[in-house]
């Protein structure tokens, strides 16, 4: 990892975390109620709750990793 501190990639860990949560509660809200995006599709609204979900996950496990 030259040139890119041990500060700089927690930070960009937290912040794909903190973009996937974002797009995890914009898809929910969009299954609940359907706003922002009119329930276009179903599929397509569960597809980005895993991919939220997985981007979670993966980062919590390389922020673990990096302690």
């Amino acid at each position: 990892m030259m040139g890119i501190g041990l500060g700089m990639i927690k930070q960009l860990l937290t912040i794909s975390m903190a973009i996937a949560g974002l797009i995890a509660l914009m898809t929910i809200a969009d299954l609940a109620i359907g706003i922002p995006f009119s329930r276009a599709s179903i599929v397509m609204d569960v597809m980005f709750l895993l991919s939220a979900g997985i981007v979670i996950y993966m980062g919590i496990d390389s922020y673990k990793d990096l302690r």
